[in-house]
C-alpha cells in the first residue's frame, strides 16, 4: 500500500480483538520538522485506545498455547495503565479475572477505566526502585503466586511482548512507509516496542536509526549514550521510563538515546493537538519531541516514524489541565515574589469556581461535590461578599425546625460567613500561617478585587515546587 492510497474499509469484525492492530498512520505537517518528513502511526485508534493491546493479545494467547493459563484462571500484571487496559480487554474478551497492579502516580482516568472494565486494581506506591517489596513488578509476581491459577504476565521479560512488535507492527510500518525509512523513534516501557519494530527492520536490511525517547529521570537514556544510569529522578510522563533495563530490552539495536524533560513533552504533545488536531497521551509527547530533535538536527531529508502511543483523552486531569500543570511546576508562568505566586486558579482568569449569595445551598453543594472542593467564594456584582464552607452547610442543615428539601433551598447568604480572613497580595508567606492556625483559608485580595484562595496544601505545593 502507497501512502497515496485510500483507506480500504473492512467488513464487520466478530470481536473487537480481530481490531487490534492495523492502524493509521499520518505524516506532521503544521509542526516545524527541519528538513524532515516525519510520521506518526496511530496507536491511539486500537479498540483499547494504545498500542499495549497488541502485546497483551500476544502474551495472553502464548500463555494459553504453553498451559500457564488455564480456564477460570486470573490474569495479574503490574503495568502504568495501558497494558493493564489492554490485559483487561483482551482478558475479559477470554472470560478470565484480572488483577493489575499500578503506580500511584497514574492518571485517574486510567483507573477508572480499569475499574469499569472489571479489573480489580491495587495501588501501590510510585516513589520505590525495582527490588522494594512494594514496587508495582514484585508486588505482582508476589499476588500470582499467592492466587491460585494466577499467572503473572511479566510484559518486562515475556518474549511474547516483543514479538507482538515483530510479527505485526514492524511489518504495517514497513509497508505503511514502502520500507523507506530513515530513522524510527520509540520509548521503553516494558522495552518490546523498540526491540521488535527493531529486530524486524534490521531483518528486511533496513539502515533505519533506532532512537531512544526517554523522561529525565529515568535511567535508560544513560545506558544507551554513556553505558551508565542517567541520574535518577521524578517524571510526570506514564508508561515509558524505567530505572532498569527490562529483559525484553536487546540495547544493541538502539543508536541513541534522548533525555526529555516533562514540559518539553507536554509542551509538544499539546502543540500537536492545537496544530495537527491529535489528541495524545503524555509518553507521545516524548516520543514526538525526540523526533523533532532529531528531524531538526539534521541537514538532509529524512523520513521519520514514531508514534501516537495512546490516546489523550485518559490525560484530560493531567497533561491537558492548566491548573495541574501549574501545580507540578510545569507550566510556563510569570513569577511576581508574592502571594500570587502561590495561586494557580485565579478569579480573574475564570479559574476560580464561585458561587452568588442568592443562590441556594444545594447548588453550592453540587459545585462544590463536582470539583472536588470545600468551599466556594461569594461573590457579587464582581465583589467578594463572603465564603462558604462545607461546615457552613452542615450547620444549617442540622435542624429540625423545617424539611431537608428546605434546607437545601435555602440561599447561601443565610450559610456563608462575612468575617473574612483576607490578605493583600503583597504580604509574605509568614502571614499565611495565623490563618491555617484558626483552621481557614486565606483569601487573598489585590487592594479590593478577588485575586484568589490559598490553602494549605498550596503552600506546601509552592515550598516544595521552590526548595
Amino acid at each position: 500500500m502507497s501512502m497515496t492510497d485510500a483507506p480500504v474499509l473492512s467488513r464487520p469484525a466478530k470481536s473487537l480483538l480481530d481490531l487490534i492492530g492495523k492502524t493509521p498512520m499520518v505524516e506532521v505537517t503544521r509542526i516545524d520538522t527541519g528538513p524532515c518528513r516525519l510520521f506518526l502511526k496511530l496507536e491511539s485508534q486500537n479498540p483499547g485506545g494504545s498500542i499495549k493491546d497488541r502485546i497483551a493479545l500476544s502474551m495472553i494467547e502464548a500463555a494459553e498455547k504453553a498451559g500457564w493459563l488455564k480456564p477460570g484462571g486470573t490474569i495479574v500484571e503490574a503495568t502504568a495503565g495501558n497494558t493493564g487496559l489492554a490485559l483487561t480487554l483482551v482478558g475479559k474478551q477470554k472470560g478470565y479475572k484480572v488483577l493489575l497492579v499500578i503506580p500511584d502516580k497514574m492518571s485517574k482516568e486510567k483507573i477508572q477505566h480499569l475499574r469499569a472494565m472489571g479489573a480489580d486494581v491495587r495501588l501501590t506506591r510510585s516513589d520505590v526502585p525495582h527490588g522494594h517489596p512494594e514496587y508495582y513488578t514484585d508486588m505482582a509476581e508476589r499476588l500470582a503466586q499467592q492466587i491460585p491459577g494466577g499467572y503473572f504476565v511479566n510484559q518486562f521479560a515475556n518474549d511474547a511482548n516483543s514479538e507482538a512488535h515483530f510479527k505485526t507492527t514492524g511489518p504495517e510500518i514497513f509497508e505503511q512507509m514502502d520500507g523507506d525509512i530513515d530513522a524510527f523513534v520509540a520509548g521503553i516501557g516494558s522495552g518490546g516496542t523498540i526491540t521488535g519494530n527493531a529486530r524486524y527492520f534490521k531483518a528486511q536490511g533496513s539502515k533505519a536509526k533506532i532512537i531512544l525517547a526517554d523522561p529525565v529521570g529515568s535511567a535508560l537514556a544513560g545506558l544507551i549514550n554513556e553505558g551508565v544510569p542517567g541520574p535518577d529522578g521524578s517524571y510526570t510522563v506514564e508508561g515509558i521510563g524505567q530505572n532498569f533495563m527490562p529483559e525484553t530490552t536487546d540495547p544493541d539495536l538502539i543508536d541513541v538515546a534522548y533525555s526529555i524533560p516533562d514540559a518539553e513533552a507536554i509542551a509538544t504533545v499539546r502543540e500537536l493537538l492545537l496544530k495537527e488536531g491529535i489528541l495524545a497521551g503524555s509518553s507521545s509527547g516524548t516520543l514526538i519531541a525526540t523526533a523533532l530533535r532529531w528531524c531538526r538536527e539534521q541537514t538532509e531529508p529524512k523520513r521519520v516514524v514514531t508514534f501516537v502511543c495512546d490516546t489523550g483523552a485518559k490525560y484530560l486531569s493531567k497533561v491537558y489541565n492548566d491548573a495541574w500543570l501549574a501545580d507540578q511546576g510545569l507550566a510556563e508562568r510569570e513569577l511576581h515574589g508574592d502571594l500570587s505566586d502561590l495561586i494557580n486558579r485565579k478569579y480573574a482568569a475564570g479559574d476560580v469556581v464561585v458561587i452568588g449569595p442568592e443562590d441556594t445551598l444545594d447548588t453550592a453543594f453540587k459545585r462544590m461535590r463536582g470539583d472536588g472542593l470545600s468551599q466556594l467564594p461569594v461573590i457579587q456584582d464582581g465583589r467578594l461578599v463572603g465564603i462558604l464552607d462545607e461546615s457552613d452547610i452542615v450547620h444549617i442543615l442540622n435542624t429540625d425546625d423545617i424539611t431537608r428539601p428546605e434546607r437545601f433551598a435555602k440561599p447561601v447568604s443565610s450559610a456563608m460567613t462575612r468575617d473574612l480572613d483576607t490578605l493583600q497580595v503583597t504580604e509574605s508567606l509568614d502571614a499565611l500561617i495565623p490563618v491555617f492556625d484558626r483552621d481557614r483559608v486565606a483569601i487573598v485580595l489585590d487592594g479590593e478585587a478577588f485575586v484568589g484562595l490559598i490553602t494549605r496544601t498550596d503552600l506546601i505545593n509552592h515550598l516544595s515546587l521552590n526548595r
